[in-house]
């Protein structure tokens, strides 16, 4: 179960500044949708809430979502759907720009959360980008969480900071009560320290924030793999070596495999691999859930050879 925003994204193809007569990619991306898509891929069953506008743009989303196997609980809005423009400047730096004002989105509320389909969630995974959102889409996340508590529901945070939408005071604020309440929590180092400052260790930060309430932290090392520490076990997760083509949705991807896992009753070796193998088919693809694989395509990057005949 998933609570957040969905994003119509346009998207440059080619490196280079945007110009008149530039072609986009349409779209639709999500930090929460993209975990949801990830783990429905895999065989897991997945659900996401959230407020979806009564446009075009809002179709495509719901239909794009429903074909991945994701139940959605989105009340339609008569605002605008949230728009991403993702300009690729160089071959290896992209720049993000959101147009969120007054759009659906972002008025996601608390009333939109159905208790019964929480209290009878598996996981519930939320991340810190909604409550960035604005007050109602913050009162969402926390009635989902006090749902899932009240119902012994395990609770998963990928703390998710992004820097356009809040200050690191004002995310620390918010999501610090938010860390104490989960049981898995995903943070790059970064975002991390948001909860355990004066550090850049992986094994001090996952050590923090269990020591802040959590049973496990999964510290997420990009190239260099992911640190955990899961119900005081240590273990240590190298990174698939791929081609990097495009790093978006790598995070969410790792998220995916890792709770996909989880829910199929898997150890945390397995738990890890499959993450690890996710966040490598997300890198080595374009889009932010596009190329995400199937359960059956997971051994596809085992192979030495180019093509499996």
């Amino acid at each position: 179960m998933t609570v957040g925003e969905a994003l119509a994204v346009l998207a440059a193809p080619d490196a280079g500044p945007l110009a008149v007569g530039a072609g986009l990619r349409l779209g639709l991306a999500g930090a929460e949708s993209n975990v949801a898509v990830g783990v429905s891929r895999l065989g897991g069953s997945a659900t996401w809430i959230g407020r979806v506008s009564d446009d075009p743009l809002g179709d495509l989303i719901l239909r794009e979502l429903r074909a991945e196997g994701v139940t959605t609980v989105a009340p339609r809005d008569p605002a605008p759907t949230s728009l991403l423009l993702r300009e690729r400047r160089t071959v290896t730096h992209s720049r993000a720009r959101y147009y969120r004002t007054h759009t659906a989105g972002c008025r996601l509320s608390a009333e939109d959360v159905p208790e019964d389909l929480v209290a009878g969630a598996a996981v519930l995974h939320i991340t810190g980008i909604t409550p960035a959102l604005g007050e109602g889409p913050s009162r969402a996340v926390t009635r989902a969480v006090d749902i899932a508590v009240d119902a012994g529901v395990p609770v998963s945070l990928d703390i998710n900071y992004r820097s356009l939408l809040w200050s690191e005071e004002d995310a620390a604020r918010t999501l610090l009560p938010l860390v104490r309440r989960s049981d898995l929590v995903f943070a790059g180092p970064h975002e991390a320290r948001l909860a355990v400052p004066g550090t850049d260790d992986p094994e001090e930060l996952a050590k923090g924030i269990c020591a802040l309430g959590p049973n496990g932290a999964v510290i997420k090392l990009g190239a260099e793999g992911a640190y955990a520490l899961l119900d005081g076990k240590e273990h240590r997760q190298p990174a698939v070596p791929v081609t990097v083509l495009d790093s978006v949705g790598a995070g969410d991807a790792f998220v995916a495999g890792y709770l996909a896992e989880l829910l199929a009753g898997e150890p945390p070796e397995r738990r890890l691999r499959t993450a690890a193998l996710l966040g490598a088919f997300a890198v080595s693809t374009t889009g932010d859930w596009e190329g995400l694989p199937r359960r059956h395509e997971l051994e596809l990057l085992d192979h030495h050879d180019d093509i499996v005949r």
